[in-house]
Parts: C-alpha cells; sequence; structure tokens
C-alpha cells in the first residue's frame, strides 16, 4: 500500500442463508452476485476467488497479499491497541467473548477462515473497544459491587473506537489544528451510534457501555433506560434474559417509537406524511444526541470542536439541526445553508463567528484498519 486509495471493497451478507450474497465495488459501480454460503470459510474463500478470477479480479493470486486486518469487535481491557494476530493473542480475544456473544466468536471465524486459506499470512486485529480504554475510572465504572467488576469485568467498554479515533483525528487534520488542546466530541450517528468526549487526543468518555446498548437511541436499540423498567418489564411481560434482550436490541429505538421504521429516512417521510409518532421518535433521537453533547461539554470543562459522522451524521441535515440546536448558550451557532446542503463530505457546518466549530466528517474505519495493518506487518 503507497497510498491511501481504495483498489476494491465489498461484502457477504445473509451468511447461512439460501439467498446469501456478495457485494463488490469496483472502479465506483457496484455489483451483486448471488450464492448460498453456509459459513463463514466458504465466505471467505468465495472473496478471495473474487479477488482473483473473473471480472472483477484486482490480484493476480492470493500471493499479492501482504497482509490481511480485522475488525475485532471487544477485546475487553486486555487490548488498548491494534495488535498482529497469534494463537497466544487469540486465546486471550476468546476470553472475551462472554462480552460480546453475537460478535466475537463470529470474528474469531473471520480469523481462522484465513488461517485455514492462508496460513502463512500475517493477521492483525483492530479492537472497537481499543480507543475508549483512555477513559478514567470513574468514568467506566458503574455504581455496583466492586467485586462484579473485579470478576466479571462488568464496566463501561465502549463500541465504535475506530470510528471514533478516524474522524477525531481527521477532524484536526481538515481543520489545520493539533490535538493537544483540544476538546471535541465525536457523534457517530448511524443505525448503532454513540458519541464520544475526546481530549488531547484521547477518549475520556463514550456513550455506549458494557454492550452497544447503552447511551444514544439507536435504529433498533433503546438506548438509556431505568433498569427498573427493565425488571417491570420481565416481570409484567413474561420475558427472559433473551426475550429482554430482543426487545432492547431489536424491538426498540426509531422502530419501537415511531412503529414504522429504524431508518431515518422513513421516519422523516413519516413526518412530512403527518405521523406523530414519526414525530415523536425524531424528537426523542435528537434530544438524547443534544443531552449527550451538554454532559460531554461538561465533563471536558468546554467544546472546542462538535463533529457529526456515520449514516445519518453524514447525510441528514435534520438530524445535525436538531441536536445542535439550543445549544446557542455554549458557543455553538450553525450556519443553516452550510449544514441544509452537506451530505457526505468534509465541511464546516457552523457560522464563521461560532465559538465551537461544528464539522461533518465521513469515517473511514477501514482505512484506519489497513494503515494499523500495514504498520504492524
Amino acid at each position: 500500500m503507497t497510498d491511501k486509495s481504495v483498489i476494491t471493497s465489498g461484502g457477504i451478507e445473509k451468511i447461512g442463508l439460501p439467498d446469501s450474497f456478495i457485494t463488490v465495488k469496483l472502479n465506483g459501480e457496484k455489483h451483486k452476485m448471488e450464492r448460498p454460503i453456509s459459513e463463514h470459510t466458504a465466505g471467505v474463500q468465495w472473496i478471495f476467488e473474487v479477488l482473483t478470477t473473473g471480472e472483477y479480479a484486482v490480484l493476480k493470486d492470493l500471493h499479492e497479499l501482504g497482509a490481511v486486518g480485522h475488525r475485532m469487535v471487544h477485546g475487553g481491557e486486555k487490548f488498548n491497541k491494534s495488535v498482529r494476530l497469534t494463537p497466544e493473542v487469540m486465546a486471550d480475544f476468546a476470553k472475551c467473548n462472554d462480552l460480546a456473544p453475537l460478535h466475537n466468536p463470529a470474528n474469531i471465524k473471520g480469523v481462522d477462515a484465513v488461517t485455514a486459506l492462508l496460513p502463512e499470512i500475517p493477521q492483525v486485529g483492530v479492537f472497537d473497544t481499543a480507543f475508549h480504554q483512555t477513559m478514567p475510572d470513574y468514568a467506566f465504572m458503574y455504581a455496583l459491587p466492586y467485586n462484579l467488576y473485579k470478576e466479571y469485568g462488568v464496566r463501561r467498554y465502549g463500541f465504535h473506537g475506530t470510528s471514533h479515533r478516524y474522524v477525531s483525528q481527521r477532524v484536526c487534520e481538515f481543520l489545520g489544528v493539533a490535538p493537544e488542546g483540544k476538546k471535541i466530541i465525536t457523534c457517530h450517528i448511524g443505525n448503532g451510534a454513540s458519541i464520544a468526549a475526546v481530549k488531547d487526543g484521547k477518549c475520556v468518555d463514550t456513550s455506549m457501555g458494557l454492550t452497544p446498548l447503552e447511551g444514544l437511541i439507536m435504529g433498533t436499540r433503546s438506548g438509556d433506560i431505568d433498569a427498573g423498567a427493565v425488571t417491570f418489564l420481565m416481570d409484567k411481560l413474561g420475558l427472559d434474559t433473551k426475550g429482554l434482550s430482543d426487545l432492547l436490541n431489536k424491538k426498540s429505538g426509531l422502530a419501537g417509537v415511531s412503529e414504522l421504521s429504524s431508518d431515518f429516512r422513513d421516519i422523516l417521510a413519516g413526518i412530512a406524511a403527518g405521523n406523530d409518532k414519526a414525530r415523536l421518535a425524531k424528537e426523542m433521537y435528537c434530544y438524547r444526541i443534544k443531552k449527550y453533547i451538554g454532559q460531554y461539554a461538561a465533563a471536558m470543562g468546554g467544546v472546542d470542536i462538535i463533529l457529526f459522522t456515520g449514516g445519518a451524521g453524514e447525510n441528514q441535515w435534520e438530524v445535525r439541526e436538531g441536536a445542535t440546536s439550543g445549544l446557542e448558550f455554549m458557543g455553538v451557532k450553525m450556519d443553516a445553508a452550510k449544514n441544509r446542503s452537506c451530505r457526505a463530505k468534509e465541511a464546516v457546518l457552523s457560522a464563521d463567528d461560532s465559538k465551537v466549530t461544528v464539522c461533518c466528517i465521513p469515517t473511514d474505519e477501514e482505512l484506519m484498519i489497513a494503515l494499523d495493518t500495514q504498520a504492524l506487518c
């Protein structure tokens, strides 16, 4: 890799289902191919096949690959930076499976699949939780019996760390300022959403917790909820832990409140059609973002830069407007024309005389993974 250009990109969806498919983006055009893929090793094999043979090939053979980077979801307290993946590292990573039972085992399958097909190639793990490991203990601890933290690792870890790391660095480059001395609030707003407080280039707090459920209202996740309401619902609805997890993670958020959709574009269409529950969902969604921005400004003793990224953060001016409206008291002054014309591009959205600079910075987690992989290999 000699520059940051993307040669090809893509992904496989619906692994294990009969209608699984791969999408390949090459020369600005997307191509879709269908094939039943029963498990991850077959999926990785298909990716390698597409890279090396047929009309979308970009490699002569797999030996042109120098390394493979993986997004690893939950590294617990063990991993505070990206690392080369060795048997010892993978054993430690597997110990974190209880903290991310849906994601970590799938990550391991991906690594094992590459190992089976290219046993000698170096592989790197880039951890979603690593950037947040600089949080002080008073920010990451829950007010539970201390032995639950020592015995089970119950604490706040945060997620989307690779994205928060990228955009907090990139916004400084974009604005021509040094991270040192800057107080930045990074808002990764998509179907999954989180906010981080970044001071002097390091994360000091973030909205997600032990799991990605805590914090903001999301597409189908409730975000913050009274623990007493949780036990109340378990009793009233006769839910076990799996049923409760399904309710809070898959049936709540924008989809649950609006009873319409988890997609913000559909919410906006619903509002335009006079759907009052869609209106309520939007207002709750933006209000929660605004509250966290205020909290993190207080935690850092002020804020210099607020940035928006992620699917909704980059593309929906309504989210950015709703989340910053009313923050004039802390020096935020938006330029409505700049905000409404910005879609998925790097831009300053605040007025020239705003004390706080508000930006849109499209995220690039894949680039961070590639750069970390290159650095370690």
